[in-house]
């Protein structure tokens, strides 16, 4: 049975890590779509834990040693972008692999780059590489989405809604789903 770790990035009290006018926490639409993401996994039979707490802000190791310890088939850590400390023109979706990734990684970070832009239509900046903890210190396939920009005005109205929220969900559970498939 294929083993799935969602990561909602950061934590509900993580410093800095919302809109500048700070109606939106980082944590809970980061929370908000991996439970709906589960849902969606779940019924497909794939089997979903998580390495994020509600109630604090878990270490990037713990995170990364959790799933290591499980023998995750895949690890997708789900985010909402920022740039500077106010409002701000950058916008659009990104999906992130480590610098030395493995092919089976790529082809999950371009299957749920693809989905969500499909699904959301917003700018589609790509996948990009990056030495994130969550990345470089998995032993699995894994991926850091951002869905959105938090300190874009008009993105940051859509981190907030539900039906963005779904959108974002549908589209990442649909390319892990392509990736389930093609490996």
């Amino acid at each position: 049975m294929t083993l799935i770790i969602l990561d909602a990035g950061h934590g509900p009290d993580t410093p800095g890590k919302r809109t500048p006018d700070g109606k939106l926490r980082e944590y809970h639409f980061n929370a908000a779509v991996a439970t709906l993401v589960s849902e969606i996994l779940t019924k497909e039979g794939l089997t979903i834990k998580y390495t994020h707490a509600a109630t604090r802000d878990v270490p990037l190791s713990e995170r990364t040693a959790s799933a290591n310890r499980m023998k995750a088939d895949a690890f997708v850590s789900i985010h909402a972008n920022a740039f500077g400390t106010g409002w701000h023109s950058a916008q659009g979706i990104e999906t992130y692999i480590y610098p030395q990734a493995s092919k089976s990684s790529a082809v999950l970070a371009s299957t749920v780059q693809k989905a969500l832009i499909f699904a959301c239509q917003r700018p589609d900046r790509g996948v990009k590489k990056a030495n994130f903890a969550v990345l470089r210190d998995t032993n699995m396939p894994a991926i850091l989405v951002e869905c959105g920009f938090m300190s874009n005005q008009t993105e940051a109205a859509l981190l907030q809604s539900k039906t963005y929220q779904r959108q974002c969900a549908r589209a990442i559970a649909f390319g892990i789903l392509c990736w389930e498939y093609e490996r």
